[in-house]
């Protein structure tokens, strides 16, 4: 059979999971790609200065046929302010990431997805809990593998920092836009359980995802949820976390993925007394 760009949505729609990459008129679910807050305590304030974590990740799908899909945040670039909100600290963020899906004997799609901005408001809560909102906008593209339209993206996180343990969950919803061309609004959530030993850190992260509209007439609901592990170590300069993670339940994805993933994170610009990332470190 030769595979199109929209037969490819037809069998495999739900392989390109980041900003819904638009196969021939159909949109994939959650245009954050979920699980990519896994590691990361978005609950929690980063000290003040300019911060940059790099994500790339690389993920195959079990479907028929196979889709391979890689993405790279190459800089997702955080500006945590020193100016409050009700106690809260201001952080603003701003990414564009690239974005590539191949399809095994068949087309191969590539580009920048949407950028994205966004403003969040974090408190510290007392005894290592800490917790914050977020909300931003992801801007048009038309690109292969964006969508052209606006949505808006809410988060709420919550995190506990204490002794070494990052347990942290992040609730994300997102709207879409109907027609044709437009993708479901949808909820992700982000699950993160390690402890850290000295400079190392290992654990447990999950994600799950599932969409909450249907765009147009015929669109098939998808939903799934994964399990993996997470090793990191404190270089001083950096934090570099690695994560595996699987499939455990799937639904319209026409397969299970397994996906490897790495967070760098690297103060950019802090006063001396923050160069480290400190926030993974109470």
């Amino acid at each position: 059979m030769t595979i199109t760009k929209t037969s490819l949505a037809a069998l495999a729609v739900a392989a390109v999971a980041l900003t819904g990459a638009p196969l021939g008129g159909a949109q994939a679910g959650s245009e954050l790609m979920p699980g990519i807050s896994t590691g990361i305590p978005l609950g929690a304030p980063l000290p003040e200065g300019l911060w940059s974590i790099t994500i790339p990740t690389y993920g195959s799908r079990d479907s028929d046929p196979r889709v391979d899909t890689s993405a790279v945040v190459p800089a997702w670039l955080i500006w945590s302010t020193p100016w409050t909100l009700g106690g809260g600290v201001i952080m603003l963020d701003a990414v564009m990431p690239y974005v590539n899906v191949d399809v095994n004997n068949g087309p191969q799609f590539s580009g920048m997805a949407n950028g994205f901005i966004d403003m969040q408001v974090k408190w510290n809560l007392g005894n290592g809990f800490f917790g914050g909102f977020q909300s931003g906008i992801y801007l048009p593209i038309g690109s292969e593998v964006g969508n052209n339209y606006v949505s808006w993206q809410g988060v709420a996180a919550l995190s506990y920092l204490k002794d070494g343990w990052d347990l942290s969950s992040t609730f994300i919803y997102g709207t879409g836009a109907e027609g044709s061309d437009g993708g479901p609004a949808w909820f992700n959530v982000d699950l993160t359980a390690t402890k850290k030993f000295g400079k190392f850190e290992i654990g447990a992260v999950g994600f799950g995802s599932t969409d909450l509209s249907t765009p147009y007439v015929g669109y098939q609901k998808q939903s799934q949820f994964a399990l993996g592990g997470l090793i990191g170590y404190d270089f001083d300069i950096c934090n570099i976390q690695l994560k595996l993670t699987r499939d455990v339940y799937q639904e319209n994805y026409g397969g299970y993925e397994t996906r490897v993933w790495a967070n760098i994170i690297v103060p950019l610009m802090a006063p001396s007394s923050a160069m480290r990332p400190a926030v993974f470190k109470y």
